[in-house]
């Protein structure tokens, strides 16, 4: 097969909640991260989220490593919230932020008259070439539906390439699509059942997740009930297209989203590592190679419901969960944290604090500035003596490969079975 790598580049975009994950997305391949700041973002609700403080930084990191950065402004916006808007598009395009994810017209119309490159959100549910010409006069970026067929999205790509639709920047316009993470039972994310339920509304970054939950059925006559047994019936199971990644490449799709903005910072590291490895096959016409049993097997340790394909292949309903939350087959057990790196040894102080560390183990270290380190436990000190294992309380070294930092947290990775969410990290 041909190379393609002149033909096409392939952007991995990375969901960034945290500085760890930022610096995560980089070690992964991320040609890209995306966030949020402030109330006018789809995680507004979420723990894992930055101020207008941070999009210096942000900005500054994201083009030190070669990547792009884009702020999402992509809630539902009221008039009380148009100067709140207009100050975070100022202070992104001050802080030199690459572009703007968006579906309300008052933000697109600002950011465009700002100077800011557009993109569309999902929000905009984009489903057609006319839908696609339309955003073309302020998005340089489209994402489409993620209820559509590779079919339905082969369709829009040929006919921006045939028609040569380009957005504002003078570029022929991008196809964006969903890969992987967790997908909502509402068409294109917009759901108001959190709201009607709650007053909490997905549409405002405030989804409490209602369909993430078990249920009954209960008997309005007798009031006798039952428990849905068929599984989360809400709640789908996580996005993963690896395995067909070539298909939704040769459908004319130039960028690649991964969600998870609220997952931690290994999720990012890995899941952006594996779709970059996939489309690097893919790009240089070895997809017949490509090892994606060993992609699956990874990206199956992090954070993950359950994986179907979506609506790619042409299902017409979802998969549903069948249990709660997550499915990794490992999970990270909080060990204790950095309190020194010494340079020269290459070797970290470790204050051991919730569980004991043992030579051997499979250890990750996760920091602002370290990302996540992964390795496994060689020789390990305390007093400067070797020991088998170093129990809570004790001060512990232990080699690295790489320089960590005073603040890092230390976790042991363990098959996932026989933990509790109390040890969970």
């Amino acid at each position: 097969m041909k190379r393609r790598t002149e033909e096409r580049r392939i952007e991995i975009m990375a969901p960034v909640g945290s500085l760890e994950s930022l610096t995560a997305a980089w070690q992964g391949g991320a040609d890209s991260v995306y966030f949020g700041v402030g109330n006018l973002n789809m995680r507004a609700g979420s723990a894992r989220n930055f101020t207008l403080d941070d999009l210096s930084y942000i900005a500054a990191f994201a083009t030190e490593h070669g990547m792009r950065s884009y702020l999402t402004l992509n809630t539902v916006v009221y008039d009380h919230e148009l100067g709140e808007m207009r100050q975070t598009i100022d202070a992104a395009r001050e802080a030199g932020i690459s572009a703007i994810i968006a579906s309300d017209m008052a933000v697109i119309r600002y950011g465009h008259e700002a100077g800011m490159e557009i993109h569309m959100s999902t929000q905009a549910n984009i489903s057609n070439i006319e839908a696609v010409k339309f955003w073309s006069q302020w998005a340089d970026v489209v994402v489409t539906a993620r209820e559509l067929s590779l079919s339905q999205v082969k369709e829009i790509t040929d006919q921006i390439v045939h028609g040569q639709i380009k957005g504002p920047s003078g570029r022929l316009l991008q196809a964006e699509v969903f890969a992987h993470g967790a997908l909502c039972m509402a068409i294109s994310g917009k759901c108001s059942l959190s709201q009607d339920n709650e007053n909490s509304s997905a549409n405002r970054g405030k989804c409490l997740q209602l369909c993430r939950r078990p249920y009954k059925v209960t008997d309005l006559d007798d009031e006798h009930s039952f428990v849905i047994d068929q599984g989360y019936i809400m709640s789908p199971k996580d996005l993963c297209t690896i395995g067909f990644l070539d298909q939704i490449l040769e459908a004319g799709v130039s960028v690649l989203k991964i969600e998870g903005r609220g997952r931690p910072a290994d999720y990012v590291k890995t899941v952006t590592a594996c779709y970059r490895e996939a489309a690097d096959y893919w790009l240089a016409g070895q997809w017949h190679e490509a090892p994606v049993e060993e992609w699956m097997q990874r990206l199956n340790t992090v954070y993950n419901r359950g994986f179907w394909e979506g609506f790619y292949l042409g299902r017409k309903t979802a998969e549903w969960t069948r249990t709660y939350g997550n499915r990794a087959t490992v999970k990270k057990v909080y060990a204790g944290k950095v309190t020194n790196f010494f340079a020269v040894p290459g070797v970290a102080e470790i204050k051991i604090e919730a569980a004991e560390l043992s030579t051997g183990e499979q250890i990750s270290i996760i920091g602002p500035t370290t990302g996540v380190y992964e390795a496994v436990a060689g020789e390990i000190r305390v007093d400067e003596k070797p020991v088998e294992i170093a129990r809570k309380g004790e001060f512990c070294s232990l080699k690295t490969s790489v320089q960590v930092r005073r603040g890092d947290k230390l976790y042991k990775i363990l098959p996932a079975e026989g933990i509790t969410d109390g040890q969970q990290g």
